[in-house]
């Protein structure tokens, strides 16, 4: 018989609850300050490093470089090329000078050739009538300068009782080159030739020669000019309408070409036209003065201060220091001297004060430190031709760059 075995039924314990953890009222966390430092170690522990302010500009160095090496090629290439671009340069300025009156007889119904012809041929004939009216006088004055230079040394120099320092110096190297030429001289060593080196006599053909040179260059380069001259008056506006085909088939960037030829034709002109008029005034003002004032040769010193009124700030030095010293030798008396010459500094500054700022009112102006760099190198590449070259060149430059987006920060820096 088989005895079913149950399972005890299993105790269950009661369980004790947990006591419940008292209740506590949450206040707000008041901010940790950072503990003091207390180490050497956090006392010069690195702070956070702020990145640097910087400008951003629009500038490449690659560009720069570039840029400047170009410049030095350009300098470089213009003097190397003095006796070729001078005459280009005289004959741009004279187109641009003249077109206006080409283009009034080509309304007149005039040939442009024929026009280009006559105004080449009245100017030409009208310079040419001025020199040989006033060439003698021009000559005279010349040659006055040397004995002025003289006489104002002789009147400056105080008599001393003895002689000053300077010539004890020079007399000094006088006594010692004597005597060195009277000392014996050595021996010829064996072997050894004396070699005396004389210098060749004073020839007058060779002055002669080498003045003729240079007065057939001046006319070969004059004869230059005039036919290049006459060759882009007698073009018309060729040039332009070559620039405009080449900038694009768009109808609108033929405009905008043909717009900015004619702004930079314009201000050239204008400019040029203001220096033809303060040049005359500065010119007939001057004469009149130097007339009334008993100087002789009045005339050929108005047309020097006219056309040395193109050469900014030097110009009206030379006419003031010249005029000065010839006014010394004709009246002898240094009051009379300064009193021509400040009569010319005056007229030039009222001129260059007053009617100047008028005129260029609504040109476009340059700035007076950039207009005397440009004297000075301009001066050094070709001499007296950048003197008178040199700021219509600038005025060109500048003009070319207000209306070529890419180079309008080169004619902000050449701008007032």
């Amino acid at each position: 018989m088989t005895e079913t075995i149950q399972p005890a039924p299993a105790r269950v314990q009661p369980e004790t609850a947990a006591p419940a953890a008292p209740t506590a009222v949450s206040k707000p966390a008041k901010a940790e300050s950072p503990p003091p430092a207390s180490t050497l170690a956090d006392l010069v522990a690195p702070r956070p490093r702020r990145d640097p302010l910087l400008l951003h500009m629009p500038v490449d160095v690659r560009s720069v470089s570039l840029a400047l090496i170009a410049t030095l090629a350009v300098l470089f290439t213009l003097r190397w090329a003095a006796a070729v671009f001078i005459p280009l340069m005289v004959s741009l300025l004279l187109t641009y000078a003249l077109t206006p009156l080409v283009d009034g007889l080509v309304r007149c119904r005039v040939p442009r050739w024929i026009g280009a012809a006559v105004v080449l041929l009245g100017l030409s004939g009208a310079v040419g009538g001025a020199v040989y009216s006033f060439g003698d006088n021009a000559v005279s004055l010349a040659n006055s300068l040397p004995l002025a230079a003289q006489k104002f040394q002789r009147s400056i120099k105080r008599p001393a009782a003895g002689p000053t320092t300077i010539e004890s110096v020079q007399n000094a190297a006088a006594q010692l080159e004597k005597a060195a030429e009277t000392a014996p001289r050595p021996a010829n060593r064996p072997g050894v030739t004396r070699v005396l080196i004389e210098r060749p006599p004073f020839n007058v053909r060779d002055y002669l020669w080498s003045g003729t040179i240079g007065l057939l260059s001046a006319a070969g380069q004059l004869t230059v000019v005039l036919f290049l001259t006459f060759f882009a008056l007698g073009s018309g506006d060729t040039f332009r309408r070559k620039m405009v085909k080449i900038t694009g088939p768009s109808l609108s960037k033929k405009k905008i070409t043909v717009q900015v030829l004619d702004e930079v034709t314009n201000q050239i002109q204008r400019y040029l036209l203001v220096q033809l008029v303060t040049s005359v005034v500065v010119g007939i003002l001057t004469g009149l003065a130097l007339w009334a004032l008993g100087l002789d040769n009045a005339v050929v010193w108005g047309i020097a201060a006219g056309v040395l009124n193109m050469v900014p700030y030097l110009g009206s030095i030379v006419v003031m220091a010249t005029s000065a010293l010839v006014a010394f030798l004709q009246f002898g008396e240094i009051d009379k001297a300064l009193l021509v010459g400040g009569a010319s500094l005056l007229i030039h500054a009222l001129v260059g004060n007053l009617l100047t700022p008028w005129l260029t009112s609504r040109a476009s102006r340059m700035s007076p430190l950039v207009v005397f760099i440009g004297v000075l190198a301009w001066g050094w590449l070709w001499g007296v031709w950048g003197l008178l070259l040199g700021i219509p060149i600038m005025m060109v430059v500048k003009a070319i760059c207000d209306r070529v987006e890419d180079l309008q920060p080169i004619g902000e820096l050449l701008g007032d």
